[in-house]
């Protein structure tokens, strides 16, 4: 077990150990010229996208150290110098390399050729390409139907290699394309495309920084998103109020010390939130209920562009506060005082959000709640006002706009199949829960993973891996080995693929970030290996091996031609209208988003009002909520380290932050070991020997990283809409 260190927590995010990490983690893992050259080219027009975070880049001039901490260490995980191939694999076994951690796996280099697991085998080995797609063909053939098949995708994939990937899925005939997103942000698509005809955030970076009030809710954006926090010190520096609401306290919303500024490296913070509400977990909807009851709604937007006011009102007036106060575990006093900021002035008011919010029961009510409250403020479709779901992973976005999801619309696939020749398949698809579970039942055979660690991403990992280990192959198109190599099918497969920071025979790929802003990508560093392939390459190469050319497809063409995949896309999508001249201006384009005009693309044709019984989690007496997190040194399920600088951890992971007040409860010491039990419909599930450690934060609320805690998070509790796992409510109690 971990033995780790634990300090006082930080008081802000950044600074001069910011910059010590990023450098560390640089030129250990790349050297003093290949890592520098790197970051220099990152989020630089002309450079690559980060492979971190969804945080936009300004549209104008760009610092010439356009990241952050969690860039760099995204980068140095990506451009390390040492590579992993059919040695590696001969000394060690599966059963050996699954004895070793997360953090040991990423840190020992780059995948360097394609590798296979043969049935009964203890080891990779190697396999050629040819002989890879040739073992792909066979088994995609052998299916019963095109649905025994899964598609997965990680928001890492470009626009380009992902709109390939779902033409590969629905000209073999399924749309079985679970991904990330059905983990995170779907719980907001969801509820914003019912409320205001769009599943995507309607703010920019200029209206964060001419909001009067910003709401930072159920997200760390020190941790997951770094580079907000620069954004948020310029709001604060042009008069906006930060309110954090956050069950725990952390560093990164409290305060900024910019590395970039001389007085942010002498470690003089610039204070972010004037108010912290530290609410109960999943008393969000109470919280907004409250303002909402608050507020005087704005009557002539109410009527002009919103349906279902009444309704809403008087549901408003039904809630009394007693109630409010219970849920949200914040007094009566503070929300009024909070009502009456959101409306002073102009009010120009923005509400940010991250996992905190989406992955509960009720994240769509949630977040339909939200919505609630800026319609009564008419606070959206004008400047300093909007919504603004943070996204965790750069293109995770992107994927979903060309195409990434099990039921697109009818107009998606309609201009697909008149595009490409082909009869798309209509009947919904798997998302990420419901392909685990067919293939826990042997209903789904096939799983071909573009990007990602779905083992360790997914909930419920007994099941998850379970599942896995039922079909005839799973295949991994990766950059770097993780546990989803080790996890696998009767056969599997690794297909290394070139990363973001690599030149791809000097072509580029184009992303999307949080804020609908679309640019180009290009690498320039040399390969880690001769024997890698560009993702948009694998995937077609995937769809020759497995469907052959169809209709209007010609899969070597797409391949070779990246401008003939986007010519492909701006034929499909909407918005992508000369793609290929504007993705080459500096700094992109802006995808259409109507909300900013006022247009509600709703069924209505205004923005809807929800009206939704307000409730919270609860839990039987004498048991806690876990929720799970990310550690500092972490992006996701990648581990680069054992440490949390903000947190005040050192060299522990295997750990869980409780209320001081529910530790003296059980008589649990700093440090103790104990084991957590989440109970389910279906069970129990457990997870020993986590040390218990002292935060501050509310009673009955615990918190434990991920991947390590995801055992925990059953399989059946999703978000009602949505089916996003509640990885943030799960009802545990603790044995000592």
């Amino acid at each position: 077990m971990d033995e780790p260190e634990i300090s006082k927590p930080k008081d802000y995010a950044g600074g001069l150990p910011a910059v010590a990490s990023s450098m560390k983690h640089v030129i250990a893992r790349d050297g003093v010229f290949r890592g520098p050259k790197a970051l220099l080219e990152l989020n630089q027009i002309g450079g690559f996208d980060c492979p971190s975070c969804a945080w936009p880049d300004p549209d104008d001039e760009r610092s010439p150290t356009e990241f952050c901490e969690n860039g760099a260490k995204a980068v140095a995980s990506e451009a390390m110098r040492t590579t992993i191939g059919r040695e590696f694999f001969a000394r060690h076994s599966i059963d050996d390399l699954l004895a070793k951690d997360d953090a040991w796996h990423d840190q020992q280099g780059r995948l360097a050729e394609p590798m296979i697991l043969r049935e009964g085998a203890t080891h990779y080995e190697p396999i050629d390409w040819e002989d890879a797609f040739q073992l792909l063909a066979r088994e995609f053939s052998a299916l019963d139907s095109p649905d025994e098949a899964i598609f997965y995708t990680s928001g890492r994939a470009s626009n380009e290699a992902a709109f390939l990937h779902q033409l590969v899925a629905r000209a073999f005939g399924t749309n079985n394309l679970p991904d990330c997103s059905n983990m995170c942000h779907e719980s907001s698509g969801e509820a914003l495309k019912k409320a205001i005809g769009i599943g995507k955030g309607t703010v920019t970076l200029d209206d964060l920084t001419q909001a009067e009030v910003i709401l930072c809710v159920g997200q760390n954006p020190g941790t997951n998103h770094p580079r907000m926090l620069a954004t948020l010190e310029t709001a604060v520096e042009n008069g906006a109020k930060i309110v954090a609401i956050n069950p725990l306290k952390e560093a990164g919303l409290i305060g900024f010390a910019h590395p970039q500024k001389p007085k942010g490296l002498a470690g003089k913070p610039t204070p972010l939130a004037s108010t912290y509400l530290q609410v109960r977990s999943n008393g969000d909807m109470a919280l907004f209920r409250g303002i909402a009851k608050c507020l005087e709604g704005d009557t002539d937007f109410i009527e002009q562009h919103t349906t279902g006011y009444d309704g809403y009102r008087s549901i408003l007036q039904s809630t009394g506060w007693d109630e409010i106060e219970r849920l949200s575990g914040i007094p009566q006093a503070e929300i009024e005082a909070l009502a009456a900021l959101m409306a002073r002035g102009d009010r120009r008011v923005i509400t940010c959000w991250a996992m905190g919010l989406t992955q509960h029961r009720n994240a769509v009510a949630t977040i339909r709640e939200i919505t609630n409250v800026h319609l009564m403020l008419a606070a959206l479709g004008r400047p300093g006002a909007g919504l603004c779901p943070v996204r965790g992973h750069s293109n995770v976005q992107g994927d979903r706009t060309v195409g990434i999801w099990e039921k697109m619309p009818e107009s998606f696939l309609t201009a697909l199949d008149q595009k490409a020749g082909i009869q798309s398949p209509r009947a919904e698809g798997l998302d990420t829960v419901g392909s685990i579970l067919a293939m826990h039942r042997g209903e789904a055979k096939v799983f071909f993973a573009l990007g990602g660690n779905f083992v360790q991403a997914s909930p419920d990992t007994g099941m998850t891996s379970a599942a896995l280990r039922k079909c005839r192959l799973t295949c991994q198109v990766s950059t770097k080995l993780n546990r989803s190599h080790l996890i696998t099918g009767k056969q599997a497969l690794i297909l290394p693929c070139l990363g973001r920071s690599e030149d791809d025979q000097g072509r580029f790929v184009s992303c999307e970030n949080s804020m609908g802003i679309v640019q180009m990508s290009r690498g320039s560093l040399a390969p880690a290996s001769q024997s890698l392939r560009s993702e948009p390459t694998i995937v077609a190469r995937l769809g020759e091996a497995i469907v052959g050319d169809v209709g209007n497809i010609r899969w070597q063409h797409l391949a070779s031609d990246y401008d003939e995949i986007r010519r492909w896309i701006e034929a499909v999508v909407p918005g992508f209208e000369a793609y290929n001249q504007r993705v080459r201006r500096g700094g992109g384009f802006y995808l259409p988003n109507p909300v900013k005009s006022r247009e509600w693309r709703t069924a209505s044709g205004k923005a809807e009002f929800s009206a939704d019984g307000l409730d919270a989690f609860q839990v039987s007496p004498g048991h806690l909520i876990l929720q799970t997190l990310r550690s500092h040194d972490q992006f996701n399920t990648t581990v680069y380290g054992k440490n949390d600088r903000y947190r005040g951890i050192s060299n522990g992971r295997r750990i869980v932050f409780l209320n001081p007040d529910d530790m003296a409860e059980r008589g649990i010491k700093p440090l103790q070991a104990i084991d957590l039990i989440s109970h389910w419909e279906d069970g129990e599930r457990e997870a020993k020997a986590f040390l218990a450690i002292p935060y501050d934060m509310p009673a009955g609320l615990a918190a434990a990283y991920f991947p390590e805690a995801n055992v925990l998070v059953p399989a059946g509790s999703v978000a009602i809409g949505s089916n996003t796992p509640t990885s943030k409510a799960i009802e545990i109690s603790i044995r000592i």
